[in-house]
């Protein structure tokens, strides 16, 4: 069996398109995205003293294989992040329990519909 392959033109854009991924050019558009998870989350965040929506941030996480958007919330109590107990609800300490509320989702799915589109324009622009 005998396998050929022929290139014909030049390979310049892909090439651009290579050097822009390895540039990681595209981690100022996930900085912007950042700050505007930050900013839904605290908007959508339910307040009793403000604290946990004021706890909002978010990290980049770059490493040779992959790039993380993360947020987090630094609002912790007796070692539990109070933002996860507001989400998933919680026992109290008088034997009840308190209903969680989804609020995260919601925030950040405007966010996520054109966040793909975003990056991959940001990667793809010449």
């Amino acid at each position: 069996m005998r396998v050929t392959t022929t290139k014909r033109g030049s390979i310049t854009n892909t090439m651009n398109f290579l050097n822009r991924i390895l540039s990681r050019s595209y981690v100022q558009k996930l900085e912007q995205y950042g700050q505007m998870g930050v900013d839904a989350l605290a908007a959508a965040t339910p307040r009793r003293t403000g604290k946990t929506a004021a706890s909002w941030g978010y990290e980049i996480e770059v490493d040779n294989h992959s790039t993380k958007l993360v947020w987090t919330n630094t609002n912790v109590k007796d070692g539990v992040n109070v933002a996860l107990l507001i989400r998933y609800g919680h026992g109290t300490g008088t034997g009840g329990y308190v209903q969680g509320i989804e609020y995260i989702e919601p925030a950040l799915k405007p966010l996520f519909q054109g966040f793909a589109d975003d990056i991959w324009k940001e990667v793809m622009r010449g």
